[in-house]
């Protein structure tokens, strides 16, 4: 049986760009009314590095629910913890979205599949507007916080940048991240063969990889460099 493993991009794909729902922004007379309830759920930054999880791609119906759009399988993570911090947008998302300006600070009321993405509820935003203002937002969690993980299931994250080496000890490269093709993850491994830049996809069960050591940063495979 193959092994599972789960990571997280670490930015908003540019494909999001048009994935994110087009309704109107809050009208003028409650802008106010948003602007203070995201000032009440603002914090600092934290000081431990978040890991990127999702996106809001819109509002969900008109009690204040918001549609997820998840990066990669780590987004698992979110099922188990019941605080998130949500980013503001950046670069192009960011335009149109004057009033999230900081990290907030949320509880999650509810979490529910929907089509291929989540649906949530925050405490405390119960107003569409509310839930539309946050589109484009990213969704994070500090690494400490994702749930521990049955052994030999890992979180994509903790795998990238690892070396890959084969099981005649043959440098193959470093993962550079990993993307799901359905059934199984793959490995992305940029390495050189001859002096020249080589890419593995390497499919990350039981019957290539051998271990996965992260205390020594490695994989070892069973891969041959002209693969």
């Amino acid at each position: 049986m193959s092994k599972a493993y789960k990571t997280s991009e670490p930015s908003l794909p540019e494909q999001a760009t048009t994935e994110i729902s087009k309704g109107s922004w809050p009208s003028q007379e409650k802008e106010q009314t948003v602007r203070g309830l995201l000032a009440s759920l603002a914090e600092p930054e934290p000081s431990e590095a978040l890991i990127d999880l999702a996106y809001i791609a819109g509002a969900f119906g008109v009690k204040g629910w918001v549609r997820i759009s998840p990066f990669s399988a780590d987004a698992d993570a979110l099922h188990e913890v019941q605080e998130w911090f949500i980013a503001p947008p950046q670069g192009a998302h960011a335009r149109g979205v004057p009033w999230l300006t900081s990290h907030l600070h949320v509880r999650v009321e509810q979490l529910k599949p929907q089509s291929d993405g989540l649906i949530a509820k925050f405490e405390g935003v119960d107003d569409r507007d509310v839930a539309h203002a946050l589109r484009g937002a990213t969704i994070a969690l500090p690494r400490s916080a994702f749930p521990a993980l049955p052994e030999g299931e890992f979180y994509w994250v903790d795998l990238i940048g690892l070396e890959v080496r084969n099981r005649q000890g043959i440098r193959l490269g470093q993962v550079e991240k990993l993307f799901s093709n359905g059934p199984q993850s793959v490995l992305v491994v940029q390495g050189e063969v001859q002096g020249k830049p080589k890419e593995h996809l390497i499919p990350f069960v039981g019957v290539y990889v051998d271990t996965v050591d992260l205390s020594d940063r490695q994989i070892t495979v069973d891969w041959q460099p002209d693969y």
